[in-house]
């Protein structure tokens, strides 16, 4: 028999389940019976943003639920994100629906390593992009996301030396936009690498009037021919305000699914990425699915956990972001 430890680690993902339950349903009534709240990424597969009590980002969504009174929260993402949830909700259940959902851009950045990079530069400020594990966040003196970097790091004295971690596409960006020497971790996002300049142009010559919209953490190259630069949210706003009725969106495709629910009569193509299946899904937010949601939720497994010691480190740099964009009025 499994070890709870083994049980957890598989999460329930081989159970059977009926092929005739109503998931929908059933996933309604089990939150009622747990007080729990689901949480899903703009990038999860449609089921999953239907189901979900809050679409969003990854901060936002960790932020919505703590201020909830639900014992449960259930998080539709990858890991890093449920790492997130449980810093700023110590108290509560955060389960994730497929422990295996991981990040590449966290990945890149293991936190021994980030450790000794940080020690090369004693006299530097750390700034991480929240995509980053609860260790990396807890080496941290800010958080940022992409949506306010540009300002967390322009509210700092200009003599004050910096290190961007992880993401090198964002903080590239974020260098450019404020003429800040940063010094980059090279760290990057597989799925916001891999868009093609030459596919991109092709798309846009078979549709002219198509405003290209693009997320900071594609390489240079892509955010030189983008209309609009932006977070996922930013994103869906701007095609929401914007008077033009076609898109080109280069970031994970999940985010279509809601772009066109919110916008039913415009029309909205993903960039084409550089690779043979013209498919620019991130493996590891699509490992989540309503079966495992449902499973998850169930059996409340797997359960994502933070040492209480990486908590209090990490929702300090959390705090100071969030210091910081009140008094911008961001």
């Amino acid at each position: 028999m499994d070890t709870l430890e083994e049980i957890n680690l598989k999460g329930f993902v081989d159970e059977y389940i009926d092929p005739t339950l109503d998931l929908f349903v059933e996933i309604e009534k089990l939150k009622k019976e747990k007080n729990a709240v689901i949480l899903a990424h703009y990038y999860q597969e449609g089921d999953i943003q239907d189901i979900a009590d809050y679409i969003g980002d990854s901060l936002g969504l960790s932020q919505q639920a703590a201020k909830t009174d639900a014992d449960i929260i259930v998080f539709a993402g990858v890991h890093f994100m449920a790492e997130t949830a449980k810093i700023l909700s110590p108290n509560k259940k955060v389960l994730l629906p497929d422990l295996k959902a991981g990040c590449s851009l966290a990945d890149s950045c293991p936190p021994h390593l980030f450790r000794k990079f940080k020690e090369s530069y004693p006299d530097h400020l750390v700034i991480t992009y929240v995509n980053c594990t609860a260790e990396l966040k807890a080496l941290s003196d800010i958080v940022c996301t992409s949506s306010n970097a540009i300002q967390i790091v322009e509210s700092l004295p200009k003599d004050q030396k910096i290190i961007f971690g992880p993401d090198k596409n964002l903080g590239a960006y974020v260098a450019k936009k404020t003429g800040r020497d940063l010094v980059l971790w090279n760290g990057a996002c597989m799925v916001h690498e891999i868009f093609s300049r030459e596919k991109i142009t092709k798309l846009k010559e078979r549709h002219p009037n198509a405003k290209l919209l693009a997320h900071p953490e594609c390489e240079d190259v892509i955010l030189q021919m983008a209309d609009y630069i932006g977070s996922t949210t930013g994103i869906l706003k701007y095609a929401t305000n914007n008077p033009a009725t076609e898109f080109i969106v280069a970031t994970e495709a999940g985010i279509l699914h809601q772009m066109q629910k919110d916008n039913p009569t415009k029309k909205f193509f993903p960039a084409p990425p550089n690779n043979t299946c013209a498919c620019n899904d991130c493996p590891h937010m699509k490992r989540n699915t309503l079966e495992k949601l449902y499973l998850c939720l169930k059996n409340e497994m797997p359960e994502v956990t933070v040492p209480e010691h990486i908590i209090v480190r990490a929702v300090k740099p959390i705090e100071r972001m969030l210091e910081i964009s009140a008094q911008l009025g961001l």
